[in-house]
Order: C-alpha cells, then sequence, then structure tokens
C-alpha cells in the first residue's frame, strides 16, 4: 500500500521517467515561444521604422534651385526636425519623407504648387518714398511690417518702393536632397 501511494507522489512531482520528458518538452516549448516573440518584435520594430504621418523626424537636407544653386542646407550641422504632416513644412517636403527609412536618402523635386507657391502679384505693392520718412530703403533689403509681414525691396525710385511680400522661394521648382536621420513616434 506505501509503494503504491509513493508512485502517485513521484508522478505528481514530475520526478520519473515521464516527469524527465515532459519537463524537457515544456522548455522547448517555452523556449520556441521566446524565440518567436523575439523574432516577431525585432521583425515588427524593423518594418515600422518607416516614417509615417505623425512622427517627429530628423533630417539632413541640401535645398537647391533646378540649375544646381544651394540656397540652404544644413548638412554639417545640427539635423532639422518637424512633424509629418503637421504643417510645419512645404507640403512637398512633408510628404517626400513619408516612407523612408534612417539612413535613407533621396533626392526629389518639387513644383512651385507643392513648394511656396507662384508669385502673387497683389503681394507686390508699391508704395511712395515718403512713408518711410528718413529711413529711406535699399534694393535687397527685407523691411516688415506692424502685422508681421516681412518683404523684400525689389525696386526703388525718387518716389516710390517696390516691396514683394511672397515668399522668397515663390514661383521656384525646388530640388531637395534628404537624409532622415531619426524617427521618433
Amino acid at each position: 500500500m506505501m509503494e503504491e501511494s509513493t508512485k502517485v507522489e513521484n508522478k505528481r512531482s514530475g520526478k520519473g521517467k515521464g516527469g524527465a520528458r515532459q519537463l524537457y518538452i515544456a522548455g522547448a516549448v517555452v523556449l520556441v515561444a521566446i524565440i518567436a516573440i523575439a523574432v516577431y518584435f525585432l521583425s515588427t520594430a524593423a518594418g515600422s521604422s518607416v516614417v509615417v504621418v505623425g512622427d517627429n523626424v530628423s533630417v539632413f537636407y541640401t535645398g537647391s534651385y533646378t540649375n544646381g544653386t544651394v540656397f540652404n542646407t544644413n548638412v554639417g550641422g545640427a539635423p532639422f526636425n518637424f512633424t509629418v504632416g503637421a504643417n510645419q513644412v512645404i507640403p512637398g517636403f512633408d510628404s517626400a519623407v513619408v516612407g523612408m527609412r534612417v539612413g535613407e536618402n533621396k533626392t526629389v523635386t518639387i513644383p512651385p504648387t507643392e513648394a511656396y507657391g507662384y508669385v502673387n502679384q497683389s503681394r507686390i505693392i508699391t508704395y511712395p518714398i515718403s512713408v518711410f520718412g528718413s529711413n529711406t530703403p535699399k534694393v535687397g533689403e527685407i523691411l516688415g511690417t506692424t502685422s508681421g509681414l516681412e518683404g523684400k525691396v525689389t525696386a526703388l525710385n525718387a518716389t516710390n518702393a517696390t516691396i514683394d511680400f511672397n515668399p522668397p522661394l515663390a514661383g521656384y521648382t525646388l530640388v531637395f536632397n534628404i537624409t532622415v536621420a531619426a524617427i521618433r513616434r
């Protein structure tokens, strides 16, 4: 009678021939599950490392006109940070980074409609020189208004000053070479 109860105890505690085998199988199943979970998370992380709308990204860029003249770059300096889809950059630049990965580089050509728009003639205003008092502007000078607008003096004569309040890059097709440095969700 004592012998039978010992056998029952051995089966319950996992001791004996069948118990070691079950323990080995359970360990193998747990190990396979851990490996599968690790592979899933690693592949998901790699797959999600593309830029999507809402991501905060850091980029290096060089902006140029279609003739190759560079108008701006941050290469060699600090990366430029912005949130994709938050209207913090021109639409063409915003959409250009979507789908890119960290370290990826691409060159995009952005038409005026996806950049700063076309030159709006109604934003080029001629003022009598007298409105400037003794502070006569110079051609090329940037002037500000009390409402916060900035414009560039494009023409000047004895009686008038013409100021262009369009964005400086309005009317241009722009070329950007972009490298994604970081993606933050």
